[in-house]
């Protein structure tokens, strides 16, 4: 699945997300509200790993979701 997809049923898949990244709240799960770029950026703040690392744990992520 590509990121658009899951944009587009962010609402669908936020528990999942939570599941997945425990440290981010339901306000920041708003805040994001489907904008990958968000996502990163906060799972960077709560988890303190490199750019490059979050971009392909959200691959596989998304990959998981098919």
């Amino acid at each position: 699945m590509n990121w658009q997809q899951v944009e587009g049923k962010w609402q669908q898949y936020r528990g999942r997300i939570k599941e997945r990244w425990g440290r981010l709240t339901d306000d920041d799960l708003d805040v994001i509200d489907g904008n990958r770029d968000q996502l990163e950026g906060r799972l960077r703040e709560r988890y303190g790993k490199t750019r490059e690392q979050l971009h392909e744990e959200v691959d596989e992520f998304c990959d998981r979701l098919e």
